[in-house]
């Protein structure tokens, strides 16, 4: 092979090309059938696609009065919806998602693979073209009777080009195109899916870890109160004043407290942990203050059920897969007709090297080839019975979507609905219960009662604390979940005009649902 690297091969380039320049103008000559190839191609065996249809309510069973119609569509870009918290730690939080997400980052390069399938499927509709040069010597056996060549080695120098295209006759190589084109779509609205899906998830996390660091707050101030009370307790207790059952009870009210303190501590940890986890950060070099914000939940505008289907990323990807599912139906049609392949090549070959770049040593070829396939024994047949049931399959996956989606919103349009509702009643109940434990301390500082009764008034206290901050929890969780089951806000005109004028709707039907989760958030 080291005889091909001199310079004489490089001086006879142009001799080459000299021989192989006619050559090709007459194959291009002769393939004037192309113009013929081309027009057959514009034939196409894929199924019309139509959107799949799904049962779609006129409204939300759960939306009241004063929730508006919004209009975005799923290309539309949805951006920092977790800004409306108004919450500047949860936004440098979530910034972090798309950079160092480990399922946002699997997510990127799924939808760069099929990107490339995608430019892999849509090669098939260019010829092949390849280049080669070989070197080679062989001898035939002097044994072989009936060869001029028997007993003698023979060398051999080639080099040529060759090349072959399939026309796209039945639309087999634009269906699967189409079909490769259709699952990138989908993969970039999964990519979309699981951004909104990590956010969320991190923002649930958040408000879940400042909650218990509200409760954290309530507990400290009650170990430091119930302290105090005990020292107080034990005094008397010296001079006589009670008996040794209010001591023992202000301690085993103490220490219970303690115990609740403590095992908050181990729940604010893991779920600092997991914050860790989603924003790509090893748990054991991330840390959160606990100094947050109060946080109320936003005034979430509602659009109706129709246009839920251009908001879910999760919808349109499902969408997508029906189209790529029925491009598949086309490609196995158009494996019932024929596959008609054009093929040439052209070269330079001799058995001697110093005769190779003259004309005798050219050698072409050139020809249509037309294979079709009369017997498979049904292969055929079961492939597109089962692109039909894949199909078939794809449908049924999106409409479960879309009823899996209204499931989603109904249900958190019930819980925030709901929750309002005890949110008020809890903080009725929260100052009913402060009150009574003013009053009973009163009472057994004159004597009227004993320190069992502040014991059992303290404790309801604070379980309505911790309860009215856990419900405040749960509300911003189902407002978490309730954009992610929408799909994301939008900041267009139109849609902020809408949203005030539904905010302003809600809070004048429900003015006091938010006033407690204000009030406990920054207990």
């Amino acid at each position: 092979m080291s005889r091909f690297r001199s310079p004489l091969l490089s001086r006879r380039l142009p001799i080459i090309c000299s021989l192989l320049g006619p050559l090709l103008r007459q194959l291009l000559r002769r393939s004037s059938v192309a113009a013929l190839v081309g027009a057959l191609a514009a034939c196409s065996t894929l199924p019309a696609y139509q959107r799949p249809t799904a049962a779609v309510p006129s409204r939300f069973a759960g939306a009241t009065p004063g929730w508006a119609q919004a209009a975005p569509a799923d290309a539309a870009p949805r951006g920092p919806w977790w800004t409306v918290f108004g919450d500047p730690v949860l936004d440098q939080l979530e910034t972090r998602i798309d950079v160092s997400n480990q399922t946002v980052r699997k997510a990127v390069a799924q939808v760069q693979a099929a990107r490339s399938l995608v430019d892999y499927q849509r090669a098939g509709f260019f010829p092949t073209i390849s280049v080669g040069a070989a070197q080679n010597r062989s001898r035939t056996s002097q044994n072989v009777e009936g060869k001029s060549l028997a007993g003698k080695t023979v060398p051999d120098y080639s080099a040529g080009v060759s090349a072959s295209w399939e026309p796209d006759l039945f639309g087999r190589v634009r269906d699967s195109a189409t079909g490769a084109q259709a699952d990138a779509d989908a993969s970039a609205a999964d990519l979309e899916a699981v951004r909104l899906s990590m956010s969320a998830d991190l923002a649930v996390d958040y408000f879940s870890l400042r909650s218990l660091d509200t409760q954290k707050k309530l507990l400290d101030d009650s170990v430091n109160a119930y302290a105090a009370a005990l020292k107080l307790l034990q005094q008397q207790l010296k001079d006589g004043a009670i008996d040794a059952s209010a001591v023992a009870q202000a301690t085993t009210q103490l220490e219970a407290t303690r115990t609740q303190d403590t095992d908050i501590d181990v729940s604010r940890a893991q779920m600092q942990h997991a914050i860790a986890t989603l924003v790509g950060e090893p748990a054991s070099s991330f840390s959160l203050p606990p100094d947050g914000p109060a946080i109320a939940p936003p005034a979430i505008p509602v659009g109706l059920p129709s246009q839920l289907l251009e908001r879910r990323p999760d919808i349109a990807a499902a969408e997508r897969r029906v189209a790529a599912a029925n491009a598949q139906i086309g490609v196995a049609h158009a494996a019932f007709f024929p596959d008609l392949v054009l093929s040439a090549s052209a070269g330079l070959e001799s058995s001697f090297f110093a005769p190779w770049l003259t004309a005798p040593s050219l050698f072409w070829s050139i020809g249509p080839q037309l294979v079709g396939t009369l017997f498979d024994g049904g292969k055929r047949t079961a492939t597109l019975h089962g692109a039909t049931a894949q199909y078939d399959g794809a449908v049924a996956d999106y409409r479960q979507s879309v009823l899996v989606a209204f499931q989603q919103v109904e249900d958190n349009l019930s819980a925030l609905n709901s929750l309002a509702d005890e949110a008020v009643s809890q903080q009725r109940a929260s100052r009913a219960a402060e009150l009574a434990l003013r009053l009973t301390t009163n009472r057994f500082n004159a004597g009227a009662v004993s320190y069992l009764d502040v014991v059992t008034a303290q404790t309801i206290a604070l379980t309505n604390e911790r309860t009215a901050e856990q419900i405040a929890a749960r509300r911003l969780e189902a407002s978490v979940l309730l954009m992610k089951a929408l799909g994301g806000t939008w900041h267009d005109a139109g849609t902020d005009a809408t949203t005030a004028a539904a905010t302003q709707g809600r809070e004048a039907t429900q003015p006091d649902a938010a006033a407690p989760v204000t009030r406990r958030a920054g207990t």
